[in-house]
């Protein structure tokens, strides 16, 4: 029966109609992913109602194409400019960029789109044969199991601080301490809003991550002096597919990446940031001896953080078909899409329209064998775009972080948080302070907080909330030995 109804989503999809949609979608993603601060959420949210008056197959065809093709071009600035253009992108800075200053940019990109690409069908062959079970294990996350998740991904700081834990320690909770601006989330009240309006809503994150990255990039750029010919990187070209070695080299952990990225994405509310810093973490500890190191322009290490935040996307849409709650912001929108069409995710999705459930996994997966041919194809031509004239090629960047800094929510409030981000940036970038640490601590720390706080209030106080639950346990533990077995191997050396 499984078989039968994906030969006919297959032949639904098969639709010259249906692929041009694919398509335009995908390119819609790939532009608008590719600019900083315009994220997924935003370019679905702006054409949603584009798809009103389309079959509900067709219009997510569209809006898949979009989710997906936006999600991969986040990594083209994170490896060109430093600069990611989507939240999920930031792990890939760690060694992209350093292959881009080496002059690898093009088989960074590649190697990108050959990630992307596993982790994105795994996400989808999960999310085709296994969506039930996983939606089921994803909904035993509660309070307690938010948090030791949290934790888990803070322990990432202890691998992206370089040379200096403290520091690194120092910019995780800078970064913690601007996410706590706005309105508390459990007890109501305004914190560090100096009586601002605009501040009760908090620090918008991906303006502080633009500003961290590109604008404090631009700033170095223009204080070391704009010319042409200054650190002039001549960029290799070479064929379409990476070489032999490098698909060897990124096949397994491109694999696990997307699995561990599925599932995490299956959690409602994690999304595609936590999945690749998490994808990007454990690859640094499986290959501790990764020659060069993990943060020196390591092809594993794009591997693992591009595989992760694909793998989320069709995660993301497990819980949201089988069960109606959305995994991301993304898929939020996307069952928006779906109630107009009077299609109603949840598990009776698998019994009333079957085909129309199996069309949207087949194109789903076809979506991700366009985006590969796009980003194999292009790969070349964008790593060029480094050589424009720096004179140029800076002010167009530093305009498009700032018309996405604004496009966010819509105010100059942003714009100002981004340029103040910038000059912090820059200022710890001179004093030797790691960028990835802070971060970390934006996105993360009001994820732990939160859900610290739900947990005790529900406990009355008492931290047996935690031991109660085994995944709590397990994921708190393993935290915990992230931690400390560095220390306890350099203190036995």
């Amino acid at each position: 029966m499984v078989l039968e109804y994906i030969i006919q989503g297959f032949a639904n999809v098969m639709n010259p109609f249906v692929i041009g949609l694919m398509l335009v979608g995908i390119s819609l993603g790939i532009l608008m992913g590719s600019i900083p601060g315009m994220t997924a959420t935003m370019t679905i949210a702006v054409l949603l109602s584009f798809t009103f008056t389309m079959e509900p197959a067709h219009g997510m065809m569209l809006l898949l194409g979009i989710y997906g093709g936006a999600v991969y071009a986040g990594s083209i600035p994170a490896i060109l400019i430093r600069t990611p253009g989507t939240p999920s992108a930031a792990a890939t800075i760690f060694d992209g960029y350093p292959l881009s200053q080496k002059g690898e940019a093009g088989r960074a990109i590649k190697v990108s789109t050959i990630a992307s690409f596993v982790g994105g069908v795994i996400s989808v062959l999960v999310l085709m044969f296994f969506s039930p079970v996983i939606a089921n294990a994803a909904l035993r996350f509660r309070s307690p199991e938010f948090f030791a998740l949290a934790v888990f991904g803070l322990t990432i700081i202890a691998n992206v601080s370089g040379d200096s834990l403290t520091k690194g320690m120092i910019a995780g909770l800078l970064g913690m301490l601007v996410a706590s601006v706005g309105i508390d989330p459990i007890s109501g009240y305004h914190r560090f809003t100096f009586d601002i309006p605009v501040l009760l809503t908090g620090v918008e994150f991906i303006a502080v991550m633009i500003g961290l990255f590109g604008i404090a990039e631009g700033l170095r750029k223009y204080a070391q002096g704009i010319d042409e010919d200054q650190e002039e990187v001549d960029q290799e070209i070479t064929g379409v597919l990476p070489s032999l070695s490098d698909l060897r080299a990124i096949a397994p952990i491109s694999t696990g990446s997307g699995v561990l990225g599925a599932f995490i994405g299956a959690i409602p509310g994690a999304g595609g940031d936590i999945a690749a810093f998490i994808t990007y973490n454990e690859a640094t500890r499986w290959l501790k001896n990764a020659t060069p190191s993990f943060g020196d322009g390591n092809i594993r290490g794009v591997a693992a953080a591009e595989s992760g935040n694909n793998g989320s996307t069709g995660g993301a849409l497990i819980p949201t078909l089988t069960l109606g709650i959305p995994g991301d912001s993304v898929s939020a929108i996307l069952i928006g899409a779906l109630l107009v069409h009077d299609v109603n995710p949840g598990p009776g999705l698998y019994q009333e329209q079957p085909v129309l459930l199996y069309t949207i996994f087949v194109g789903f997966l076809l979506i991700y064998v366009f985006i590969l041919l796009f980003g194999l194809l292009g790969a070349n031509y964008w790593a060029q775009l480094i050589n424009i004239p720096k004179q140029f090629l800076w002010p167009i960047i530093l305009l498009l972080c700032v018309i996405g800094a604004i496009a966010l929510r819509g105010n100059l409030f942003d714009a100002w948080v981004m340029l103040g981000s910038g000059v912090l940036g820059y200022a710890m970038r001179l004093r030797g302070y790691p960028l990835a640490p802070m971060v970390l601590g934006l996105i993360l720390g009001p994820i732990a907080e939160e859900n610290l706080r739900r947990s005790l209030t529900l406990s009355s106080g008492s931290a047996d909330i935690f031991l109660a639950s085994p995944i709590a346990l397990v994921i708190l533990l393993l935290s915990a030995a992230t931690v400390l077995l560095p220390i306890v191997r350099t203190l036995r050396n």
